[in-house]
């Protein structure tokens, strides 16, 4: 099957559900293609406007899909899925969004014949710039490549174990938020040596981006790029010295160890 031509149904119309739905969007994947469910509908007219249609039942929503896509809470899974189990249909691929549900949990909740799998984005989808995750193991030479497609229209698409995923949450869903962190108080810091809160964004941002992509397009490791702005008694060198006697790193890594170990107690 075309990855355009795939019925796709996502169940939750939260912030993460709706941003995957605008990112199929700018993909081109037509909003006749796309379903969101929600109970509160109204919450969802902005995506009706577009074309995309709604649905509070969903049911009716995951009926016609060849792929769901389920972007609820964890606590609601077992509601959610057992209320679409009787018209989820054999060879129907059910893609999971939730934290922390594992393939074997998806397997003993959904009907024999669908086909579950593992897919960690981050909220960068509706811009298409996603990191996301996938564990497919039950999913065929085919539908990986069906899968890998449709998710390479958000972003960079990296399949991994199952074991991985908790650690892919951490560090590639979640790290949105620490990477977001550093931007602000980096803007902090840009006002208080003379800019103005607006130019100061505007400077980190474009400077986290380059950077960012400086490591993407080259492959080099970050200390090689570092490496390159560091001079003898320089002062980008006093400054990281600076951070990292503040235990810059160290706080980055154990935000991450405290995030994963989190996800681990919860299960």
């Amino acid at each position: 099957m075309e990855v355009k031509n795939l019925k796709i149904a996502i169940i939750g119309g939260g912030n993460l559900g709706r941003s995957v739905a605008d990112g199929f969007l700018k993909a081109g994947i037509a909003a006749s293609k796309l379903t969101v469910s929600r109970r509160r509908v109204q919450l969802l007219d902005d995506l009706a406007v577009k074309g995309i249609r709604i649905e509070k039942d969903n049911r009716i929503a995951v009926a016609e899909a060849d792929m769901i896509i389920i972007a609820v809470k964890p606590y609601q899974a077992v509601e959610v899925i057992s209320e679409i189990k009787p018209v989820i249909k054999p060879g129907q691929l059910v893609a999971s969004l939730m934290t922390g549900i594992s393939l074997a949990q998806l397997k003993e909740l959904l009907p024999v014949g669908a086909i579950p799998l593992r897919i960690m984005p981050n909220t960068a989808v509706a811009l298409q710039e996603s990191m996301t995750m996938i564990s497919a193991p039950d999913c065929s030479p085919e539908q990986i490549e069906l899968v890998k497609e449709l998710f390479e229209f958000l972003g960079k698409v990296i399949f991994i174990n199952e074991e991985l995923m908790a650690a892919a949450t951490v560090l590639g869903a979640c790290g949105i938020a620490f990477a977001l962190r550093f931007i602000r108080a980096a803007i902090q810091g840009g006002v208080e040596i003379g800019f103005g809160a607006d130019v100061a964004q505007q400077i980190v941002a474009q400077t986290v981006k380059g950077a960012t992509e400086l490591i993407l397009q080259t492959g080099h490791h970050p200390e090689q790029e570092i490496d390159k702005v560091t001079t003898p008694k320089g002062i980008t060198i006093s400054g990281l010295n600076e951070m990292e006697h503040q235990g810059f790193s160290s706080a980055l890594i154990r935000g991450l160890l405290v995030s994963y170990n989190k996800i681990n107690n919860t299960k």
